[in-house]
């Protein structure tokens, strides 16, 4: 596990450590211990319950979350803003069949089947986004005066990354989780993303093979396609900030971290992307963007809906804080 002095995104000075092999596993709190061996475990808790803690750049708050191989952890002198809860989570569109949320950066999309019996308290830490939803429909139900929904009333059919904001899909019964399924595994589903990046990345298409494990303990491509998995994504530069760009990436295939991995790989790191700064064998690319936190929005997703077939399609703006970043940029001096 090596560790580094940084300052992070929002100038608060942390000590940073990339997890290891020899960690994976391992809950966040013994990691930190491997971190800090002179302090107490009492110590290293109270820094997770003030906030102090992020893993792969948002504030993490449960100790027993087990970390895995390429995952970053910082400790901080400062408090970080605790993770979104339901209230964060809007629904954009919904009926019997799916339902389409709005998701904020910070949330996970589901929680791993070792929490899921979790307490409520436990969970309240480090909200998951399909709770959220469920609450917001058993809500909107109860509002309506239409009967409580019960069951498995949602089902996730593909995901964000925690620190991705944007559009997502969830299926309310099976009929519905079975041709979303199938629609993503034919990449049938229109899936564009916004990022803001290093440089200016030229438009065409990245295509590679994508493997947990690159050759160094992290993911990325490798040039062995029987180990990797075919990623293909579609650039399309949108506007130029000075040292930076916002881009559109449309996704034709949808693997781990792909976007991320693909224009960190090519120089153009996403800004604010703690976890993929350092493409293999290469120099680590020092981030002085300013980013709150990952630049990575889902703006448009299209599907057939699984019952009536029609083709909709859905979009959103960036959220406030990446708009805010991106007007921060227009205006640097360059």
């Amino acid at each position: 596990m090596g560790g580094a002095h940084t300052m992070n995104e929002q100038g608060r000075d942390s000590t940073q450590f990339l997890v290891t092999d020899e960690h994976a596993g391992k809950t966040v709190l013994a990691v930190l211990r491997a971190m800090r061996p002179g302090e107490s475990w009492s110590k290293l808790r109270t820094e997770l319950q003030k906030a102090r803690v992020s893993l792969n750049g948002l504030a993490w708050l449960d100790e027993g979350r087990r970390v895995a191989t390429g995952d970053v952890i910082a400790i901080g002198e400062q408090s970080l803003p605790s993770p979104p809860g339901t209230e964060a989570v809007r629904i954009h569109f919904a009926d019997a069949h799916v339902v389409v949320v709005e998701k904020p950066s910070g949330m996970m999309t589901h929680r791993r089947p070792e929490e899921r019996n979790w307490s409520a308290a436990r969970k309240a830490r480090q909200p998951a986004l399909d709770e959220a939803v469920i609450q917001l429909l058993v809500n909107r139900a109860l509002q309506r005066g239409q009967a409580r929904p019960r069951g498995n009333i949602v089902r996730c059919v593909h995901r964000l990354d925690r620190d991705t904001s944007g559009l997502i899909v969830f299926a309310r019964n099976d009929e519905a989780e079975l041709h979303l399924v199938d629609q993503f595994r034919r990449h049938l589903v229109h899936r564009v993303y916004w990022a803001v990046v290093h440089g200016a990345p030229r438009d065409g298409t990245i295509v590679t093979h994508i493997a947990r494990d690159r050759g160094d303990g992290r993911r990325g491509s490798t040039g062995n396609s029987k180990i990797g998995q075919r990623a293909v994504t579609h650039i399309r530069g949108l506007e130029r900030l000075g040292k930076y760009s916002l881009v559109e990436c449309r996704l034709e295939t949808g693997r781990t971290n792909q976007i991320r991995i693909h224009l960190s790989e090519k120089g153009h790191l996403v800004c604010g992307d703690v976890k993929y700064r350092q493409p293999f064998a290469a120099e680590m690319i020092e981030d002085e963007s300013g980013a709150p936190r990952l630049s990575l929005h889902a703006a448009e997703l299209g599907f057939i809906h699984p019952v009536t077939q029609d083709e909709v399609y859905f979009t959103m703006p960036l959220p406030p804080d990446m708009e805010q970043f991106v007007q921060k940029l227009r205006h640097k001096p360059h």
